[in-house]
């Protein structure tokens, strides 16, 4: 048994759910925010047999793409003035973070 950790962005989430529960799949959705752009994520949990990992690493890889997007900085109030950049900049965003998790006990009540 694995437990499969994915970090996404916000836009990705709904095509990842929807891809899931076709896929039959039983994931639990959690509200997270990123560090870098302090932006909107979704966090996944997705426990699975270990066969059916790579099934649903093809269904995070299909449906979290990453792009280019154009942000506007943060204010340094209260951070680091030296590292403040005053204007927008193109960064990638999307695309997943996956961690594959090892699970010694699962229990459903």
């Amino acid at each position: 048994m694995k437990l499969v950790v994915a970090v996404i962005q916000d836009q990705d989430s709904n095509r990842l759910s929807n891809a899931l529960t076709k896929a039959k799949f039983r994931a639990t959705k959690l509200a997270s925010t990123g560090g870098f752009l302090r932006s909107g994520n979704t966090t996944f949990l997705i426990g699975t047999e270990d066969n059916l990992v790579p099934t649903v690493l093809d269904l995070i890889r299909d449906n979290c793409r990453a792009r280019e997007q154009m942000v506007a900085p943060v204010s340094p109030m209260g951070g680091n003035a030296d590292s403040y950049i005053p204007y927008p900049v193109e960064v990638e965003v999307g695309g997943a973070t996956v961690f594959v998790l090892p699970i010694e006990h699962f229990h459903h009540f």
